[in-house]
């Protein structure tokens, strides 16, 4: 069970129209939203099967009403200082989600019914979520709270989720209380005298835990005994730590869970029948927990730290599962996350000579910030156990790399192809050759010139085509100078938007529309390549003058061929064209090749990039600077964006300069799931400043170029802010690969397109 807290992904006032609970409801995949008044007062629900049956009985059906018209008004609540038993028993009959409500009736928390998550203030532990790592501090304050706060600024800088302490009450603790440690064996008696020097109390522990909250991380705390768990509980820490100590301590671990803070259990030094014991108590109170694998040894050989235990341990406990390590290094930690771990506890302190065993198995500040940085680069390489697909990178290189079926003779329509119509011809843009046998045999629906490449629809008895399509603004298609024929051979777009390569730029213009004497009846755009010769990419943001000054010259290029292409079209693209000129789309850089650059860092970054496109003669044309992705690929690797990614300061410069934007949909998706954005919030910032637009969809944060539809663009809602904020504004469908097999991927993407556009 989750207790959330932080309300903004499941709440919409009551007033707001059903197309922003949609969003939220979309957004926060959970499917379901409540719904408040302006003073924050529980009013309805509004869950998907509510949604469908306020449709299904409207008379008339419009997204802009107000929310409350389509809501549940009676929802399922409970008081907040429910117990988790009470909590529990309340999900059930297709409900998941339980609001809690103060004593007025206003909304203050939502319970969630998911075993395999839990929310530690403000970090989602769970599958889909990133591992939550912690700073153990511990006693390594060394009872000093100016050197507890010095250890959580440290943490903070290298990365941590969360900084831990421990909290004892001597008093009630020790059989002894604090009067000494006379009579105990040799390691009490160190401990006891360890912990009289450095223990910290619970006033002065709360001093460190406010200090906390002014830098922004989260506490968890140890508490050893019920006092301990009152004084935490009271001062409201998000989750309490069960030391492995403390796992077979049953009136303990009640104690902890009769306050419905979530717990996270560690299991050192317990034998299976103890965790099997203590995962049935505390799944039997309700409270959302977690166990941790640990080995209770300082330091841990690492032929007894056993990770694959924790394969068996979550099997056990069918909750999430961490691991608390106290062996030398962080490299046992990354193999913990591979193997399923979604907690990380590792020790933390300043100097490993310093009194006490913690600080021997502590990382040092660098050595942590090393460790989150190689645990996230675990996570992204672990991926899922889905069957194996092409990645984008990959789907790049097979075209470049890999081998096509060819027609080896011209081809008729209606002819049977044999073994010796056929041949295989790099580069991969068409059918496998796995698909040979399939293809002998077949009936011909389209002639082939010798060396054309066979593509799946070869494979069946149609293929899509073109047609004459509507939309209530100018829409183009992609193409490159061999291009023109074929896609415009169906249908006549508003536009062609002509990608050029470098070498595109080496050739006469005149020669190449030499075909089409009386010029083309449409419009046009150009994109600027972003590979020049010699493995040169384009960077205005550039520091190297060399670099930078080349950058200038080739966008140059592309700005006078744009020019002088203008004689060969009988009109423009759009209602602008005639008068400002054809629109030019640029990725203009501000790409490195091992990590993001630090925000403080970007704004230099567009001032480069500002001046670079000053000293271009951009007159007669709009240079549109293109919205990016954090992870653009180019030709089949992949490099870090920095500039134009986050739609807050793209939007700046937008604004600043006076440029006018391309704006690319599924770069932009891309960079809005990288960055937690809601991606209506970034189209709200974008839209504004759009000259141009390239619809595609996206998945993740580097699926770009999907097609339409097979992503997670929720394309009603876009439709509605672009129709609002851009209006008229042109765009292509620029589905990777999409003019393969003349066009298909466009024509299957303007027919979707067309519903909403």
């Amino acid at each position: 069970m989750i207790i959330e807290r932080d309300l903004t992904p499941y709440v919409v006032y009551s007033g707001d129209p059903v197309l922003r609970a949609l969003e939220k409801i979309t957004a926060n995949k959970s499917r379901v939203i409540f719904l408040v008044d302006s003073h924050g007062h529980l009013d309805g629900v509004l869950s998907d099967g509510d949604f469908r049956r306020w449709v299904s009985s409207a008379a008339s059906l419009t997204v802009d009403v107000p929310a409350i018209e389509a809501a549940n008004t009676s929802p399922r609540s409970l008081p907040i200082g429910s117990s988790p038993a009470e909590i529990s028993h309340a999900f059930g009959s297709g409900i998941d989600h339980v609001a809690l409500v103060d004593e007025r009736g206003h909304l203050v928390a939502i319970a969630i019914n998911r075993a395999d998550e839990l929310r530690i203030g403000r970090h989602l532990v769970g599958p889909d979520a990133p591992t939550l790592l912690i700073s153990e501090i511990g006693i390594n304050h060394q009872g000093d709270v100016s050197l507890a706060k010095q250890l959580v600024d440290l943490s903070v800088v290298s990365g941590a989720d969360i900084v831990k302490f421990q909290l004892r009450d001597m008093e009630s603790l020790y059989r002894q209380g604090t009067s000494g440690s006379g009579g105990e064996d040799l390691g009490p008696q160190y401990t006891l005298d360890l912990l009289a020097k450095y223990n910290l109390e619970a006033d002065q522990l709360f001093e460190v835990f406010d200090h906390c909250r002014d830098v922004g991380i989260d506490v968890m705390c140890t508490a050893w005994d019920p006092v301990s768990v009152d004084r935490l509980v009271d001062y409201g820490v998000p989750s309490l730590k069960v030391a492995s100590a403390d796992m077979t301590n049953h009136a303990l671990l009640r104690h902890m869970a009769a306050s419905g803070t979530p717990m996270v259990i560690s299991t050192g030094m317990s034998t299976e029948g103890e965790i099997r014991e203590t995962v049935d108590l505390v799944r039997g109170t309700g409270v959302a927990h977690a166990f941790l694998h640990c080995q209770s040894t300082y330091p841990a050989p690492f032929k007894d730290v056993n990770l694959a235990y924790l394969t068996r341990l979550a099997e056990l406990t069918q909750a999430p599962v961490g691991y608390s390590g106290h062996e030398r290094g962080f490299h046992i930690a990354l193999a913990a996350v591979a193997l399923g771990a979604r907690i990380i506890e590792k020790h933390f302190t300043l100097d490993r000579d310093l009194e006490g065993n913690d600080h021997k198995v502590s990382l040092l500040p660098g050595e942590f910030r090393e460790m989150v940085q190689r645990v996230r680069e675990v996570e992204e390489a672990l991926g899922t156990a889905a069957p194996r697909a092409v990645s984008t990178g990959e789907m790049m290189n097979r075209v470049n790399l890999a081998k096509s079926l060819v027609a080896t003779r011209r081809i008729e329509a209606g002819e049977v192809l044999n073994a010796a119509d056929i041949d295989i011809k790099s580069p991969g843009r068409g059918l496998q050759p796995n698909a040979y046998d399939k293809l002998v045999g077949r009936t011909t629906t389209r002639t082939l010139e010798a060396g054309d490449f066979f593509y799946a629809t070869d494979l069946g008895d149609t293929a899509p085509r073109g047609r004459a399509y509507s939309f209530r603004r100018p829409w183009g298609l992609a193409v490159r100078y061999h291009d023109i024929e074929a896609m415009t051979r169906d249908t006549t777009p508003d536009f062609l938007e002509f990608h050029f390569s470098y070498k595109d730029l080496d050739l006469p213009v005149a020669e190449v529309f030499a075909p089409y004497p009386d010029g083309l009846p449409m419009g046009f755009t150009t994109h600027s390549p972003d590979l020049f010769a010699g493995d040169f990419l384009l960077n205005l943001a550039s520091e190297d003058d060399d670099h930078w000054e080349r950058s200038i010259r080739e966008l140059q290029r592309v700005v006078d061929t744009t020019r002088e292409m203008q004689q060969h079209f009988t009109r423009g693209a759009d209602a602008k064209a005639d008068a400002e000129g054809p629109v030019i789309i640029a990725s203009l850089g501000g790409f490195t090749t091992d990590a993001f650059v630090p925000p403080a860092e970007r704004a230099a970054m567009y001032d480069r990039v500002a001046a670079g496109l000053a000293r271009i003669d951009d007159s007669g044309v709009r240079l549109c600077a293109q919205t990016l992705p954090p992870y653009p690929w180019y030709m089949g690797g992949q490099l870090y964006c920095n500039l134009f990614v986050d739609p807050r300061d793209t939007a700046e410069f937008a604004e600043r300069h006076g440029r006018r934007l391309c704006f690319d949909v599924s770069h932009s998706k891309l960079s809005a799931n990288y960055l937690g954005m809601s991606f209506a919030e970034a189209t709200d910032l974008l839209a504004p400043h759009a000259e141009h637009l390239h619809l595609v969809d996206a998945t993740g944060v580097d699926g770009e170029g999907v097609q339409v539809g097979d992503g997670e663009i929720d394309w009603a809602v876009l439709a509605q802010q672009l129709d609002a904020m851009s209006p008229g504004v042109s765009f292509i469908p620029e589905i990777w690969q999409g003019h393969v097999n003349d066009g298909e991927g466009f024509w299957i993407a303007l027919e979707r397109l067309e519903q909403w556009f």
